[in-house]
């Protein structure tokens, strides 16, 4: 509804007459209900002049040209202690302003059960920005892309019945949208630029024209945004700078704002010209929403990097004429829990996870490392064209080897099952996905049974997300073996058959397939990543029928336990664990090492060369996952505030072939050298 606009000066002296009607009618003892009474104060001059606009093709802020330079920095890849940290290295590269998404899995990792605190205090975060004078781009999704598990969607949506379709106009789908929305956006809302806070502008949806081409979903969100935010912010889109991509993506309404990306290394003015197609006449500032710093890494490629003077003069060609940009990544950070997300290539089987390491070859290293060509090519070519002053360049965070660490088995993978709470048990008579078992994500163990051949079976399951494990055992009381005997492993890209030996049992052979989730397809068409065992069992060619979901329940980057599973089965040790690190069974590890002071805490790293494949813990915060043997990631960064004098506390879930000498090493520096040297190159 449109407001009628009264000059300042008419405003102030009805604020003065009501004032002095206030206190006459105290005087003569009526009694005024103050609550009820329209008073109000008026606004401090500075937040009445605040406003950012598009005008001529030009970002406006308060009434000047600004020329965004800005970078992608995400809360929730970074240990709250560290924001800081990296904003003012941000600052110090020559940034104005920041751009960030909200995960929305991160934030409901339950239904109705909001999670706002620590890595995921986005108030507290958009406010350091606000302090540091960042201006906010905010992504706020639904779905986000991001290298994210699910793209950040709960996964607890796949879970849902009837099935949801998600990004369309789906009633039940956008039900669910605007109820996660409903928590989010008045969080944002004082936060606004118009408010006095930094946020400038609010992304709908990510790259929508990669994908659908539904333009009533879009005007959904797009109403559901204006609803809670007004008409004032500016709410834009990001697609590539293709024409079929701006055209499925874009809101066909004069007041979204359309951005585009593209390559690094393509011209950008061209690009521009087709962005104007789809903006308001006059509302189309050239503006590179994701300017591709580096790229992504999934396991088995070799560490992703782009030449550092390449990369800075494709920034200057779009800010020497007056184009704007913002680095993606300025700084990537860390895939710490379970929050890593993956690709596909032809077909959903063709599954590309993503490393722990969200570094992106980015100017602001994972450390936080700024010490590097990249950062100092970009800061030249930003230095000349930011008028903000540039803070002192911060010098690199201190790292510290506090040597080897001895690690010692406490739980083997059987020992995890005899110990199982009945409540985290489901049984069926055909395997469920993780999602409909209520585990959404890490691990989870089928068991069912079957009459073993002598000659041996053939096990095959057609769809598993992601990579099974298979044991046998004979569990009845009359046959004195212990533990589970591994017999082959199976994975969503090659779907390998695997050959069950012969066994002894008495009775039925029990079979236990442990499932792991390596993280949620984030882009594209399979973005629908269901987990677990997504098919029939088939053995010898029949169907198994009957079987049991085991939760293993560790815990994610969002949950923080009193006592979490992964350290209260790492205590359980007795005389009974007999260390056998030939045999290959999934199990916990524990170790320890001291720090003697404060002033001994800095960054490390974990070296897990020469272990298999797994995920660890540090003093109970889970800090990704590892896989030497894949590569090309050796070792987790582990920031300092996750440690403390004294004992520090590591538990690892080693899923296949522990180092020998149960060793791992706590060294000075990241290493990507792991792997085959027949890993493919991933460089933009």
């Amino acid at each position: 509804m449109a407001m009628t606009s009264w000059p300042s000066s008419g405003r102030q002296t009805r604020h003065q007459l009501a004032f002095f009607l206030f206190l006459l009618l105290l005087d003569v003892g009526i009694c005024v209900p103050l609550l009820s009474f329209p008073l109000s104060l008026p606004r401090d001059k500075n937040m009445i002049s605040r406003k950012f606009y598009i005008k001529d093709d030009v970002f406006w802020k308060d009434g000047n040209h600004f020329q965004i330079i800005g970078g992608d920095l995400h809360y929730f890849r970074v240990l709250p202690e560290y924001w800081e940290d990296r904003l003012l290295r941000a600052k110090a590269l020559g940034l104005n302003t920041i751009q960030v998404y909200v995960p929305w899995n991160l934030h409901e990792p339950k239904p109705e059960k909001m999670v706002f605190e620590g890595i995921g205090d986005l108030v507290s975060f958009l406010k350091l920005c606000d302090k540091l004078n960042f201006l906010v781009m905010l992504r706020a999704g639904p779905y986000i892309c991001g290298e994210w598990d699910l793209g950040g969607f709960p996964a607890w949506l796949l879970a849902v019945r009837p099935r949801l379709q998600l990004r369309t106009s789906d009633p039940a789908y956008l039900k669910l949208v605007e109820r996660w929305w409903n928590v989010l956006f008045p969080k944002v809302f004082p936060l606004l630029y118009s408010n006095g806070g930094p946020v400038i502008m609010v992304q709908i949806e990510n790259e929508y024209g990669s994908y659908g081409n539904d333009k009533a979903y879009l005007r959904n969100l797009v109403s559901m945004a204006r609803r809670h935010l007004g008409d004032d912010i500016i709410l834009y889109t990001t697609d590539g700078g293709t024409r079929e991509t701006l055209e499925k993506g874009t809101v066909p309404v004069d007041d979204v704002y359309s951005t585009v990306d593209f390559t690094t290394g393509d011209d950008p003015w061209p690009i521009f010209e087709l962005q104007k197609k789809f903006n308001a006449p006059g509302r189309s500032p050239p503006l590179s929403s994701e300017f591709y710093t580096g790229w992504l890494t999934h396991w088995g490629e070799k560490i992703a990097k782009t030449d550092a003077e390449f990369t800075a003069s494709s920034l200057e060609k779009i800010l020497s004429r007056n184009g704007s940009a913002v680095l993606y990544m300025v700084h990537g950070g860390t895939n710490f829990g379970f929050y890593n997300g993956a690709n596909t290539g032809s077909d959903e089987f063709d599954y590309k996870p993503d490393l722990t390491s969200y570094d992106y070859d980015a100017p602001i290293r994972e450390s936080g490392d700024i010490d590097n060509p990249k950062f100092q090519a970009l800061q030249r070519v930003i230095k000349k064209y930011s008028a903000a002053p540039h803070s002192i360049v911060p010098s690199n965070k201190q790292r510290k080897a506090y040597g080897p660490i001895k690690m010692q088995m406490t739980t083997s993978l059987f020992d995890l099952v005899s110990m199982t709470d009945p409540a985290n048990v489901i049984t069926s008579t055909k395997p469920m996905s993780m999602e409909s078992a209520g585990q959404m994500f890490g691990f989870l163990l089928y068991e069912s049974s079957y009459n073993a051949k002598k000659s041996g079976n053939v096990l095959r399951i057609p769809k598993v997300h992601d990579r099974a494990q298979v044991f046998v055992s004979c569990l009845s009381q009359d046959v004195d073996v212990r533990g589970l005997r591994y017999s082959g492993t199976t994975e969503r890209w090659n779907n390998q058959p695997v050959s069950l030996p012969t066994t002894e049992c008495t009775s039925n052979t029990s079979l236990f397939i442990l499932v792991e989730n390596m993280g949620r397809v984030n882009y594209g068409p399979y973005i629908f990543d269901e987990k677990g065992i997504l098919s029939s069992v088939y053995l010898d060619g029949q169907i198994l029928h009957g079987w049991k979901m085991i939760k293993i329940p560790f815990h994610n980057l969002n949950q923080v336990p009193n006592l979490s599973f992964e350290m209260q089965h790492s205590k359980k040790r007795t005389e009974k664990f007999t260390n056998d690190v030939g045999q290959k069974e999934p199990a916990l590890f524990a170790g320890e090492f001291s720090i003697n002071t404060v002033e001994e805490i800095r960054d490390t790293y974990l070296s897990f060369n020469g272990w298999g494949k797994g995920v660890a813990f540090v003093n109970n915060f889970n800090i990704g996952r590892y896989w030497p043997s894949r590569g090309p990631q050796c070792s987790l960064y582990v920031p300092a505030p996750l440690l403390k004098p004294g004992k520090n506390s590591l538990v690892i879930f080693e899923l296949e072939s522990p180092y020998i000498e149960l060793l791992l090493d706590a060294v000075d520096r990241e290493d990507f050298t792991c792997g085959s040297n027949d890993s493919k190159v991933n460089q933009l």
